[in-house]
């Protein structure tokens, strides 16, 4: 996605507290929820579920993104987030956080095999010879050999079929695991599973409640590419947090609006990324796997998709 401009982001904690409909769900059943500590894995056990891509590669299905989360900050919640039990963390090129996430991961004490590491290919990089050096900066900054998913950031407007054919090198290099798009056009993707040898396992575009994406996820279901979510909260936009029909769902099951849309994600099998620079969020985006939406409730949700996106400056 593109990140030129700072993303406006709605601070669920101010929702929380400005928000008579947050307020109610406060009361009803928010603060009954149990503690980060309790739902905290057992030293050696992922908390969270995997899929399994079509090269046979597994990924997590809840990961943590890092864009905007630089320095000794963004440190700290890469490792909050692997103790809490995270197994997958999304970085790029321009997020300028690769050094943040493989710090966090040498502090975390786990072993690198047993973290999923995304990464993207910025524009700056595009062709053939260029991807290849973007991807070994890359490793330099994370300091390791490989990577477990490589994504083309933005197609648009630069030389991604080159890019492409040198992760296919790579990628059989074992440099690579699995190789993907983000933002990618159906042309785009029609002639990479059309032309190239290597079948992207992964598209991750914008999708949340209220830009559902339902063409892309039908094709991209029957192609077995597995679709993966940026800014699964719409970073707050168009009162995401404090959505009547999202809160209600939520105060239903005990859930906070952000824990419900994750669900959601998850119910659909789209993988999602929440970024946040708070461990108490953190923790919190992780207890979604203790209860299960409705068929009624998901086509409530489905009901919410207004079919535009919610960051048109990004478009």
């Amino acid at each position: 996605m593109k990140t030129e401009r700072e993303p406006r982001e709605m601070n669920r904690r101010h929702f929380l507290q400005t928000s008579a409909l947050a307020a109610s769900a406060l009361a009803l059943g928010l603060a009954s929820k149990r503690s980060a500590a309790a739902e905290s894995p057992k030293p050696g056990e992922a908390a969270v579920p995997q899929v399994t891509l079509n090269n046979g590669v597994k990924m997590p299905v809840l990961g943590l993104g890092t864009m905007t989360l630089q320095g000794d900050v963004g440190v700290r919640c890469v490792a909050d987030a692997i103790a809490l039990g995270y197994r997958l963390i999304d970085t790029a090129t321009i997020y300028n956080t690769e050094k943040e996430v493989g710090e966090g991961i040498r502090q975390s004490g786990i072993k690198r095999e047993g973290i999923f590491i995304t990464s993207k290919l910025w524009k700056s990089d595009m062709g053939y010879e260029q991807a290849k050096r973007g991807l070994q900066a890359s490793l330099d900054k994370l300091k390791t050999d490989y990577l477990d998913l490589y994504l083309i950031h933005r197609p648009a407007g630069g030389d991604w079929r080159g890019s492409w054919r040198a992760m296919e090198e790579l990628y059989r290099a074992g440099r690579i695991k699995a190789l993907g798009m983000s933002n990618a056009d159906f042309a785009q993707m029609d002639e990479l599973l059309a032309k190239f040898e290597v079948k992207p396992a992964v598209h991750q575009i914008e999708t949340h409640a209220f830009f559902q994406e339902g063409p892309a996820y039908e094709a991209l279901k029957r192609e077995g590419v597995q679709m993966e979510a940026w800014a699964p909260f719409a970073e707050g936009r168009h009162g995401m947090f404090v959505d009547p029909t999202l809160t209600a769902i939520g105060r239903k099951h005990g859930k906070t609006t952000a824990q419900v849309c994750l669900r959601w994600h998850y119910q659909r099998g789209i993988v999602a990324i929440p970024r946040s620079g708070q461990k108490a969020h953190i923790a919190e985006n992780l207890r979604i796997f203790d209860f299960e939406l409705a068929a009624a409730e998901m086509r409530a949700i489905a009901g919410l998709d207004l079919g535009v996106t919610q960051f048109p400056e990004w478009s």
